[in-house]
């Protein structure tokens, strides 16, 4: 199977607005792909629809070699979603919670003992599994909830915005926990509005209003836009950002520690243009030097392209 999931002209309308617009896309099995946009770019309605969960108003969509338009249902048990906001139990114990969707997916019997304990110990939940759902942290209680997916041991993940609002040191825990179940071979299809998570991801599809962009290796996509990115250290950062807003050419400009990151438009800005702007409007810094395009800024400067 050359792609275990490939839509054409996938369209999902509410009304006259199209959420998903015309989107073609092919996985092939054992990646990791990340749906990468803004608010209202239509990841989640993707997801949502690769999960069978929603219909589909135009095109087509096969999940594992199946149609989503006449087999969704038969799509479903290759198919592990972990929805966006918590959907588990918080009155049912770690345990309890596990035991229910290995009712509803019917995992019984000795297998059922053994993947309990296998995603206890995955997890690193074995400790916490008598605790009600709703006392666990953030963290955990998003790697319950991937456990819970993976409960009847699918082919494919789709998870939307799993690390959102979790403390950075959990969000590199489940991505541990991704990265192995990536090495065993399982395809993962990410949403995430995090780009350093992005740039994890073997490709990503860039979505801007429901459609498709982009779909590359992150390192392509970042390689393939022009324009410079400067790095500079400033004397008082909040009146710098102020100020350099107003330079024409500087599409974004994004905090990194106490520097700052200037994306410059291609063809109307470089270094020493930047130099002597700043120059001219007296603003004081130190360190100013080109750094590497950042997925952040490839993505801005794509997008900035489109909104022209």
């Amino acid at each position: 199977m050359e792609y275990i999931i490939q839509t054409t002209n996938l369209t999902r309308k509410y009304g006259q607005l199209a959420a998903v617009d015309a989107l073609d896309l092919a996985i092939r099995p054992g990646e990791i792909y990340g749906l990468v946009g803004s608010d209202g770019a239509g990841k989640t309605t993707t997801l949502r629809i690769l999960a069978g969960v929603l219909s589909i108003t135009d095109g087509e969509a096969w999940v594992a070699g199946k149609s989503l338009a006449t087999d969704a249902e038969k799509v479903k048990p290759y198919i592990g979603y972990m929805a966006q906001q918590f959907s588990l139990y918080g009155d049912l114990s770690v345990r309890e919670n596990l035991a229910f969707f290995a009712d509803i997916y019917d995992v019984t019997g000795i297998e059922r003992e053994e993947r309990t304990r296998y995603l206890l110990e995955f997890a690193q939940l074995t400790q916490f599994q008598n605790r009600r759902a709703q006392h666990l942290s953030g963290g955990m209680q998003k790697k319950l909830a991937l456990a819970s997916t993976l409960i009847h041991q699918p082919e494919i993940l789709l998870l939307d915005e799993p690390t959102t609002g979790v403390d950075p040191v959990s969000r590199r825990e489940f991505w541990d926990i991704l990265t192995e179940l990536h090495l065993g071979g399982t395809t993962i299809i990410i949403s995430t509005p995090y780009m350093d998570e992005a740039e994890r991801c073997n490709r990503v599809a860039l979505l801007h209003n429901g459609r498709l962009i982009r779909s590359d290796k992150p390192r392509d996509i970042q390689n393939s836009v022009e324009g410079d990115v400067i790095q500079l250290t400033p004397e008082n950062w909040q009146t710098a950002q102020r100020q350099l807003k107003q330079i024409p050419g500087v599409l974004e400009i994004q905090t990194n520690g106490n520097r700052l990151h200037v994306l410059l438009s291609p063809g109307e800005g470089n270094l020493s243009y930047l130099e002597s702007e700043m120059e001219r409007r007296a603003i004081r810094y130190s360190g100013l030097e080109r750094a590497p395009m950042r997925m952040e800024e490839a993505f801005i400067s794509i997008v900035s392209k489109l909104d022209m």
